[in-house]
């Protein structure tokens, strides 16, 4: 089967990255398919500002708190996501999307659509597979 030509510049453009810019490259992809990233980032994106930790862990259904930790602390490394500390008793955090983050998420969105419109192939796929 031949490649389409959106594989095909995929391609090509991997092949100018350096081996550095390809693992951070191939990082990048992994967080999307994390299992906390891309749902913690739709949160922050719905929220109408910079929100708090605490709140941030309501909104993400069973996430505990050291996961929550992690995927905020990756997220913002990569620039997704903005910490905002205010020197205060107790001290407060504020959580909150970048442009490149929404930007990500945008990007995201039409494969999201594309899994959830499929899902009934899915399904039929795997009862075929199971056997039933």
């Amino acid at each position: 089967m031949a490649k389409s030509g959106l594989l095909e510049t995929c391609d090509a453009l991997c092949e100018t990255l350096t081996d550095a810019e390809d693992a951070l490259t191939r990082e990048i992809v992994t967080r999307l398919a994390d299992k906390w990233s891309l749902w913690t980032l739709s949160v922050l994106a719905g929220a109408a500002g910079p929100m708090r930790f605490s709140r941030v862990m309501d909104q993400v259904e069973g996430i505990s708190q050291k996961s929550l930790t992690k995927a905020l602390r990756q997220l913002e490394r990569d620039g997704l996501v903005t910490r905002k500390m205010f020197a205060e008793v107790p001290p407060r955090v504020e959580y909150a999307i970048t442009p490149i983050g929404i930007e990500m998420l945008e990007q995201v969105a039409p494969l999201w659509t594309w899994a959830a419109k499929s899902v009934h192939r899915f399904q039929a796929a795997r009862a075929k597979f199971d056997g039933g």
